[in-house]
């Protein structure tokens, strides 16, 4: 019944807001030795290279306003990842075909990951969610129904936008993020891989090219959403 199907997806959303969501994939992890580090004969050599792959080292090497900087690109990603969860489970109400149900399951169960990845390194930064998470899960599911009511190809080709826009938005913090954040970067880079193989996937599922008034509204509405959630 859609009533029960309702329920549960507004209970993951709860679980989402509050970030009480888990992983099915490990945290992506840097390479263990850089090229660099590799050629350093002697045990101090070795010492370096296990101290800059390591988490720990790598955060202890960040200055307290690279710190910063980075919590708030990450907690960026994470409202992005709240977004996403509502925007595909409200997408995945609207349809009524079985295939497209599993496939926004599918991309709603990778965006997870990236939700409890950029959790998870909030909390190694010292730093929280955005307190707005309440509202950016309602704005985002309202929209996501909205454009699945408008028939498939149209959501489909929501689906297919709002990746492409987050990759570009994940590519402009991988230029923003510090060289040696590499744990940071590490979950960023993954998290681009995998929004790549989403809009891919709905373009090959149907989803049309959006007006180009509509992708405008859509990258107004990220600026605004991206550049409050940086702070608040």
């Amino acid at each position: 019944m859609f009533s029960d199907s309702l329920i549960s997806e507004l209970d993951r959303g709860l679980r989402a807001i509050v970030g009480v969501t888990q992983a099915s994939r490990p945290t992506p992890v840097p390479a263990k030795v850089t090229a660099q580090s590799t050629q350093v004969g002697g045990a101090a050599g070795a010492t370096d290279g296990a101290s800059a792959s390591s988490p720990e080292g790598a955060d202890d090497a960040l200055s307290p306003q690279e710190r910063r900087h980075v919590a708030g690109l990450m907690r960026v990603n994470h409202v992005g990842e709240v977004c996403a969860q509502a925007l595909y489970q409200a997408q995945k109400l609207a349809t009524k075909r079985p295939e497209l149900r599993r496939a926004f399951e599918h991309a709603g169960k990778e965006e997870e990951d990236h939700l409890a990845w950029t959790a998870h390194r909030l909390t190694e930064l010292g730093s929280r969610p955005s307190l707005l998470n309440p509202l950016w899960y309602a704005g985002a599911f309202a929209i996501g129904f909205v454009a699945g009511k408008c028939g498939d190809n149209v959501s489909l080709g929501f689906m297919s936008e709002t990746e492409r826009q987050v990759e570009h938005h994940l590519d402009t913090h991988l230029d923003e993020l510090p060289a040696h954040d590499l744990r940071s970067r590490a979950i960023v880079d993954q998290m681009r891989l995998d929004e790549i193989e989403h809009g891919q996937a709905a373009r090959d599922a149907g989803g049309i090219e959006l007006p180009a008034p509509v992708q405008r509204v859509m990258r107004a509405a990220a600026k605004v959403m991206t550049t409050t959630a940086y702070y608040i």
